[in-house]
């Protein structure tokens, strides 16, 4: 497949297909390399074409089927120095790594990645920008706040995968402690509805033609809801931009280049 499709995004898990006719990479692998394998399959892609794997950030929903695809399988694992630690720490063991440098452009294969700095509560967490020849994506997840960095990554992009992740009512009102709202709600959680409204405002332009709602809260979002705000800052500035869900137990809408 050339193009690019989330597998699953959420808490329980995330990994993203992106493909091109020479490269195939996975961002992410948050999911069983085996439940991996089986979504890979339901978009025509196998596994054993996947060339690597690109690591945003060290918590588990991010990097679960490293132990099996990175160390057993040897698909080699792009991440920045002190994410590629961070996994040693938590997996026991050491995948072929590739070490990029947050800020530095790098290629692999046709696909050209441009890892910045985000805000969340890992050692060195990232967004990426792909250009995937003239398109460009914007991979941006798993933030508390989008920084004047974030904002000026995102300009110009073709389709962006942009985080959603709860609706800060529902936050306040759900049964989890307090401390889990403080993180959520903080600097370095998740960007809200509301947030991720404003974002998409400051950054739309009229190439925009996709933007997947990404990393919602089961228990804190529902995704008509965070799809009809967004649908709604649209339509009041006249934007004819394709919003989905990128959905956590099920592929999402596949966009194919």
């Amino acid at each position: 497949m050339k193009g690019f499709c989330p597998l699953a995004s959420g808490s329980k898990g995330n990994a993203l297909y992106v493909g091109t006719k020479h490269t195939k990479v996975l961002i992410d692998a948050g999911l069983s390399a085996r439940m991996i394998k089986k979504k890979l399959e339901e978009i025509n892609v196998d596994l054993a074409d996947i060339d690597a794997i690109v690591i945003t950030h060290e918590h588990s929903d991010h990097i679960r089927g490293l132990a099996i695809l990175g160390c057993k399988m040897g698909i080699p694992v792009f991440a920045n120095s002190d994410t590629a630690r961070a996994i040693y720490e938590s997996i026991g063991d050491a995948p072929k790594f590739k070490i990029f440098s947050t800020g530095e452009t790098f290629e692999f294969g046709d696909i050209a990645f441009d890892p910045f700095s985000i805000q969340h509560d890992a050692m060195d967490p990232v967004g990426f920008i792909l250009r995937l020849n003239s398109i460009k994506l914007g991979i941006c997840a798993d933030l508390g706040f989008a920084t004047s960095l974030v904002v000026s990554k995102l300009q110009e992009c073709d389709y962006l995968y942009l985080e959603a992740n709860h609706q800060v009512e529902m936050v306040h009102s759900c049964p989890r402690p307090a401390i889990y709202k403080q993180r959520v709600l903080g600097r370095l959680g998740h960007l809200s509805n509301a947030q991720a409204a404003e974002l998409l405002e400051q950054i739309l332009h009229p190439k925009l033609k996709a933007v997947y709602l990404a990393h919602l809260s089961s228990e804190c979002n529902v995704p008509e809801l965070a799809k009809k705000l967004i649908q709604e800052m649209l339509q009041k500035q006249n934007a004819k931009v394709e919003v989905s869900i990128a959905h956590q137990d099920q592929i999402s809408r596949q966009i194919i280049i």
